[in-house]
């Protein structure tokens, strides 16, 4: 469902009987009275449509975490918010850019359209920014022939869809400006590979049962999961194109099943 779309259909509808009524319909009636019901109606939600429409456009957008590939940043059920600005202002639905504001960095934990499907939201982190050489080999990534800095932190178990436990390793990584934890399985192949599709730019990659090489192009960005290997991300779907970026995730707002993490900052 396109809900800025609806949005946006609801606010010239409701907008546009407004001022027919206010220049037009309202001369033809007593002075002090109501309109029918498909003018008053509308002239009351008016406002309402228009100041949601302006935060979810421009501010911040709600969304809810479907699944477990951003363990354990990000939990299943998690609801969360969006900066819709960090990375510039752009046009409700079309989503074009009209004011640059900040680009995005390593690190970050972003929302943007699915490339194979631009109507879906994913939510990962990103790895890679233009000109970015990104190497993934034996689960250690490197970024520009750096590797970058994994520290043991334990391990991690988690519930995932029916009643199957997943027992992971837990690492904490350093990209960028972000030290955040990511989940390893030792029992998971490092590469899928018959689960690469074809993408644009996909000659910018090579792959091995042990891990791929990408050249990350000018005006995409190259993300993953925190749950390394239980994540669909650009390993397997390629590159996210800058006209698709969403926004940056930052706070965690509700949880009904863990309270405790409302409030909780996304780093």
């Amino acid at each position: 469902m396109n809900f800025p779309l609806i949005m946006l259909i609801l606010l010239v509808i409701t907008g546009g009987i407004s001022l027919l009524d206010r220049f037009a319909l309202k001369r033809h009636r007593a002075p002090e009275a109501q309109g029918p019901w498909w003018v008053e109606y509308p002239k009351s939600f008016f406002p309402v449509i228009l100041i949601v429409f302006f935060l979810r456009s421009f501010l911040v957008e709600p969304f809810k975490i479907p699944s477990g590939s951003m363990i354990p940043t990000l939990l299943v059920g998690d609801f969360i918010l969006v900066n819709k600005y960090t990375y510039g202002i752009r046009l409700p639905v079309a989503n074009v850019k009209i004011m640059p504001i900040n680009e995005p960095k390593r690190g970050d934990v972003m929302v943007f359209r699915y490339p194979e499907n631009p109507s879906m939201d994913y939510i990962k982190r990103i790895i890679g920014v233009p000109g970015d050489t990104v190497t993934y080999h034996d689960k250690q990534l490197s970024i520009n022939n750096i590797p970058v800095k994994m520290e043991s932190n334990g391990e991690y178990t988690y519930i995932e869809s029916g009643l199957n436990y997943v027992y992971s390793r837990r690492f904490l990584e350093s990209l960028g400006e972000q030290n955040y934890s990511i989940l390893i399985n030792p029992e998971v192949p490092d590469m899928h590979i018959a689960g690469v599709r074809p993408f644009p730019h996909r000659e910018n990659c090579s792959y091995n049962d042990s891990g791929f090489t990408c050249k990350v192009p000018e005006g995409n960005y190259f993300t993953m999961g925190d749950n390394r290997d239980s994540s669909s991300d650009s390993r397997y779907w390629g590159f996210v194109p800058e006209q698709n970026i969403v926004g940056k995730a930052f706070m965690i707002w509700w949880n009904f099943g863990d309270l405790s993490r409302i409030g909780l900052s996304i780093k």
